[in-house]
């Protein structure tokens, strides 16, 4: 039962029928960083969505690039035609993933992107003589999409029930912490745990048995934003080439310049993996847009054994990929991994003030323009607040009321902690962040006042 918060009915969409928890604006447009409803209320996106609107909203050149490309050649199916628009941005693409990373598959979303590639290293596997390879591991807790595939292959132990029967769940290892981390425990040897872990299971299942080991190298909504130590991914990159297993990096929040690099994996360059696959901030929400990397010895080979044999109606479509060049075009323009880098430390600053001042914010972390804000109901504790107090829907409706749209999703009914994403449009000003920072600090004063009405701090 909540604690002094009231059930909100709020606009109900088409198909899902279901009182939303918190209000959902209707918007009637939307520029820059900034939307505004019917009512013209102004709100400023500080998620970005679910993280995908990188270059903010309205961009003419983004725009304009996808109408000429409209009226020029609209659509052509991979399977019995090419587009020059589709070879110059798989070309641009690769070139700015670097070696090992030559070919690009595309998808129109991340779900689909991640299927892509667990496709890709099964058939690999058919093709060269290593059929016993179908087992998939990932970490607990992690996301990798919503399609029935990807969703079994993150780690969230309340829909194993939904997969009991159904779908073949991966073998999820404890996930690296840096925050809540057990008596003694250093974000070193949580992580070191961890590939201690992957390495067991592995033995355990029989390598010849595994597949891939499938991670986000930088968590999203599953872990909030959790930066494992570098060497996390030196352990984890020599047990996958040790085994004979694919190492994917889902890169589909950390990549396309979020973090400071426009790919998160260039962080760790002696750690590269088998395959990356990118989404959200790829189309930056002007089209449906994702891309499997993976090398032209494992593409080549297997097109010369086999083929990739699986496409959808939509890979590759032409407007899509005017889009995706565009959207490159304006990063350059705009010198966006640069300024994301230039406006997370900023962010992070200000972030941290306000952990030190506000009795509610028990962590900050992330990379870039990726941050997250864990809520706590006691620091010295890290005691999270109840469930039923619904910290996050209540702080989503302060920051509502306020101007200020907020990204927060409880990963696995609050196990994990409960925390909210801060990752605006990479071409946020130092003003923004600043108006942001503001918004923030108010919504939680609201949140910390109500905790405080009910007893909880």
């Amino acid at each position: 039962m909540a604690i002094g918060f009231p059930e909100i009915g709020g606009t109900q969409d088409v198909f899902y029928a279901r009182p939303q928890p918190v209000p959902l604006p209707m918007m009637a447009r939307a520029e820059g960083i900034r939307f505004w409803d019917e009512d013209g209320k102004e709100y400023i996106d500080a998620s970005s969505g679910p993280m995908v609107s990188a270059l903010g909203h309205g961009n003419r050149n983004v725009v304009a690039a996808m109408a000429r490309q409209a009226l020029q050649l609209d659509y052509a199916y991979t399977q019995v035609a090419r587009s020059r628009i589709n070879l110059d941005y798989a070309a641009r693409l690769s070139g700015m993933a670097g070696a090992g990373f030559e070919r690009v598959s595309f998808a129109s979303g991340g779900s689909e992107a991640i299927d892509n590639a667990l496709k890709f290293a099964r058939q690999y596997a058919l093709a060269t003589n290593q059929a016993a390879r179908c087992r998939i591991i990932s970490l607990n807790p992690s996301y990798h999409g919503a399609t029935i595939a990807s969703l079994a292959a993150g780690g969230n132990d309340l829909l194993l029930p939904f997969f009991e029967g159904f779908a073949v769940a991966a073998h999820a290892v404890p996930a690296p912490f840096t925050y809540r981390l057990n008596p003694g425990e250093t974000p070193e040897s949580s992580a070191a745990a961890c590939a201690q872990a992957i390495e067991q299971t592995i033995v355990a299942l029989g390598p010849e048995t595994v597949l891939a080991l499938l991670v986000e190298p930088i968590g999203g909504v599953s872990t909030g934003a959790v930066v494992p130590p570098p060497g996390f991914f030196k352990a984890i990159r020599a047990t996958c080439s040790r085994h004979g297993v694919f190492l994917i990096f889902d890169e589909a929040v950390s990549g396309a310049g979020r973090t400071g690099k426009f790919f998160a994996a260039h962080h760790w360059p002696d750690s590269r993996p088998d395959i990356i696959v990118q989404a959200k901030g790829l189309g930056a929400g002007y089209a449906p847009l994702a891309a499997m990397f993976v090398s032209a010895t494992h593409a080549d080979t297997l097109a010369r054994l086999s083929g990739f044999n699986f496409s959808y109606s939509y890979n590759a479509n032409p407007v899509s990929c005017a889009a995706g060049l565009a959207v490159l075009d304006e990063f350059d323009r705009l010198d966006l991994c640069a300024n994301a880098t230039r406006r997370g430390a900023e962010l992070r600053i200000g972030l941290e003030a306000l952990k030190q001042s506000c009795p509610l914010v028990g962590d900050v972390r992330g990379l870039g323009l990726l941050l997250a804000v864990e809520l706590v109901a006691d620091k010295s504790t890290k005691a999270s607040l109840p469930r039923e107090f619904q910290a996050l829907n209540r702080l989503r409706r302060h920051a509502l009321d306020l101007g200020l749209l907020v990204y927060a999703r409880e990963t696995a009914g609050g196990r994990f902690g409960q925390w909210f994403i801060v990752a605006p449009p990479l071409v946020a000003t130092r003003a923004d962040i600043d108006l942001i920072l503001e918004r923030i600090a108010r919504s939680l004063d609201k949140l910390a006042a109500d905790a405080a009405a009910a007893r909880l701090i």
